[in-house]
């Protein structure tokens, strides 16, 4: 029998005259593999604090078990007494302990002799994050840990979880990390707190089964309330009076309906693209940059052409952003030429929030944007083209109206990224790019963006180390390697993923071999002599598989290219994506050999 670690019973907690939770049973065990889900602002964080003891509740009990350590990943750590990172991550540790910082260090990529007082809040986080892991608690409460993680360290991290021997409850937008790492579904729904004994995987069929059933429940309440309210009105008097207990069962009908907290509604969201753009958005022939010695590319081409989805993907500092801002900011090339094509309208979502003034309000955000103003008007904004109350507007994107006059800076990062997804959707445009538009976003406003997303007739090229996301909206992905080399695959992540082991794993078992021989085989001779018959064969041999793979390119990419090949039939997409990568990857190959070969010759 499983031991409880800790124990939440009938847990109530209300803030400002609001409930945040009500009547919350939960049980805890040793070893539990939990994800907590809910919409921004549902109570997740507050729920984590008062499991770790930082807040009480207003009624109920929590009971820990003796002598058991709780640990909350801390979002916003006191850092004034530490000089370095390393410092703070290890500060809880005997000095025979810190060898696990090290460790750990590694694997998410935190510099521990970054200065405290230079260091960018995605360190914090990832040095907060070291800090809980290193402690080895007996429950450990994550909040948004992959934030600020790239899709490396988040393999990293998900390997660690697993190994470790302690409870984890983690609060998480990114669905893959979710299904990797969780056994149980905790959600959080409008104060109440539901459990699943399955994996985040079957969340989404779970949540959809309750809201029918709830839908249908209220459905057939709404139908009784118009019954007895027809009963009412239309009875005689004699009759009311002698069912006045009929009566109360109708007041106290409506009070209930009417007292329970509707699900938000958020489908008038959406981004409207203008005036359609030239076929082709971008060019860029033959680009290299070099920024502090480090190469961002080099000899790089890309084509991007209208209605395209692109992902930009690879590990944190490899150069994305970087690139965007080269293809389409202030940024110039070393080398190469950039041609952007005509009547590309661009909204942009930039990752360190610079959209946003944090010391204005929520309200001044909008209507002193000079491309939604309404001159004259300070209570209403252009919202595609038509006015509408900035009240009214910041609504649809759940924003309470006493807190629309507060300044930006209060908000939660899942609320700065809401604030300027209203601020771009008021816009129209043709051509989005999103720097990390899923940091912080609950589930269910990422389902509302990915759904957003798939009904823009735009183009989009975003950055993103979300997986799942990635998979859901891209169709197109340039891959950042170690070697600044960008790989142009069409497809998702997982399709690159898996198209890239096989090939590569063929690659080594076949062509490495096959370069290793032309090395060996004249180990004393010059490069400055002759080629043998064999080696001049060779060159005829590779210049012939060189071109019939051209060809095979040619034809993949122009049916890879099939309108709404990728909805219609995914599964023959991904396989001509992967049969694609692996003929580009082939061709690479052969033309190394051909290099060597010439050099060798000339």
């Amino acid at each position: 029998m499983s031991v409880p670690l800790i124990q939440l019973h009938q847990v109530c907690l209300g803030f400002g005259g609001s409930d945040v939770f009500k009547n919350v049973d939960l049980v805890l065990n040793v070893g539990a593999r939990c994800c907590l889900v809910g919409r921004n602002g549902s109570g997740k964080s507050t729920l984590f604090k008062l499991i770790a003891g930082e807040i009480v509740p207003d009624a109920g009990a929590v009971a820990i078990h003796k002598g058991i350590q709780v640990r909350l990943m801390e979002q916003d750590p006191e850092l004034s007494e530490f000089t370095t990172l390393g410092d703070f991550a290890s500060s809880s540790l005997g000095s025979n302990e810190t060898y696990k910082i090290d460790a750990i260090s590694n694997g998410l990529k935190l510099n521990l002799q970054q200065e405290v007082k230079l260091a960018s809040g995605g360190e914090i986080r990832r040095a907060a994050l070291a800090k809980v892991i290193a402690e080895a608690p007996d429950l450990m409460l994550l909040d948004e840990p992959t934030n600020h993680l790239d899709i490396e360290s988040i393999k990293w991290l998900e390997a660690e979880l697993e190994n470790l021997k302690c409870g984890i409850v983690i609060i998480s937008h990114d669905r893959a990390f979710l299904r990797s790492a969780s056994k149980t579904t905790l959600w959080l729904d409008r104060g109440v707190l539901r459990k699943s004994e399955r994996n985040f995987a079957e969340f989404e069929d779970w949540r959809d089964k309750i809201w029918t059933d709830e839908d249908a429940n209220n459905h057939k309440i709404r139908r009784r309330i118009k019954e007895e309210s027809i009963w009412a009105v239309e009875g005689i008097s004699a009759r009311r009076k002698r069912n006045q207990g009929r009566l109360k069962a109708l007041i106290k009908l409506k009070q209930n309906y009417g007292s329970q907290i509707k699900r938000q509604d958020t489908s008038k969201m959406s981004f409207k693209s203008d005036e359609i753009s030239g076929r082709k958005i971008l060019e860029a022939q033959g680009i290299s940059k070099n920024i502090g010695g480090k190469l961002i590319c080099s000899n790089f081409n890309v084509t991007v052409t209208r209605g395209e989805r692109i992902a930009l993907v690879g590990a944190n500092g490899i150069g994305k952003t970087t690139l965007l801002n080269m293809l389409f900011g202030d940024i110039p090339p070393d080398t190469g030429t950039i041609k952007k094509g005509t009547n590309l309208k661009v909204a942009r979502f930039e990752q360190n929030k610079s959209n946003l003034n944090l010391d204005a309000s929520l309200w001044e955000n909008l209507i002193d944007d000079p491309e939604t103003a309404l001159p004259g008007r300070s209570d209403h904004i252009l919202v595609k083209g038509v006015p509408k109350h900035v009240a009214g507007y910041l609504k649809e994107f759940l924003f309470d109206p006493s807190t629309i006059r507060a300044p930006v800076r209060s908000l939660s990062g899942g609320e700065k990224s809401r604030l300027i997804l209203a601020k771009l959707m008021a816009k129209t445009s043709n051509l989005l790019l999103l720097d990390e538009p899923t940091n912080d976003l609950d589930i269910e406003t990422l389902d509302l963006l990915q759904e957003i997303l798939s009904e823009y007739d735009g183009t989009i090229i975003l950055i993103s180390h979300d997986r799942d996301f990635v998979d859901r909206v891209a169709t197109r992905m340039l891959f950042f390697d170690k070697n600044s080399k960008i790989i142009d695959f069409t497809g998702g992540y997982e399709s690159y993923l898996n198209s890239y082991s096989k090939v590569d794993n063929r690659l080594d078992n076949v062509a490495k071999p096959a370069r290793s021989k032309i090395g060996a085989g004249a180990p004393t001779k010059k490069k400055s002599e002759s080629l043998s018959f064999t080696e001049q064969h060779r060159l005829i041999e590779i210049s012939r598989e060189v071109k019939k793979l051209e060809s095979e390119v040619k034809k993949l990419e122009d049916f890879l290219s099939t309108e709404d090949l990728f909805r219609s039939d995914r599964q023959k997409f991904d396989k001509a994506s992967s049969a694609l990568l692996g003929r580009k990857l082939k061709m690479d190959e052969l033309l190394e050999e051909w290099l060597l070969l010439e050099e060798k010759k000339s």
